[in-house]
């Protein structure tokens, strides 16, 4: 009785997504941008990790949580990324266990390997200041490769 249904422009939209997504424009834009959502994801993901953080979720999911683990960490460290203009969810009890708190980032194809490595940097100055770089084998690993 309170469900409401999907707009028509709503609905076209989401057709015309899935049409170019699938190619049926005649282009090849939609595959275009999911390879390169691809790569963007995999890179993010692998270049945290290298900086000592401790990333969950699916390797090839856009949406890429890092461990906080601590409820108090969440509120500093996005006040500390949005300082560095950078933009990221904080998730904690009870959307999670008492000691799953994390930081939610999202990906997008749209992103440069610049913005990504900006963000980075922006991501791996907060984690040092508020102590969230947990992990220290990745770090170790880059340290003997170079």
């Amino acid at each position: 009785m309170y469900a409401a249904s999907m707009s028509p422009i709503v609905a076209e939209q989401i057709l015309m997504s899935t049409k170019i997504i699938m190619g049926k424009d005649g282009t090849t834009e939609g595959i275009d941008r999911l390879r390169q959502l691809e790569r963007n994801t995999h890179y993010f993901r692998k270049k945290l990790k290298q900086k000592g953080f401790i990333i969950f979720g699916n390797e090839d999911s856009p949406v890429v949580p890092l461990m906080l683990y601590f409820p108090s960490k969440i509120a500093e460290f996005v006040r500390q990324l949005l300082r560095r203009g950078i933009a990221t969810v904080g998730v904690g009890f009870p959307a999670t266990s008492l000691t799953s708190a994390r930081a939610r980032f999202c990906v997008s194809a749209a992103h440069t390997k610049d913005m990504l490595d900006e963000a980075l940097a922006m991501v791996e100055a907060a984690g040092r200041l508020i102590m969230v770089d947990y992990s220290q084998k990745q770090r170790c690993q880059e340290e003997i490769v170079y």
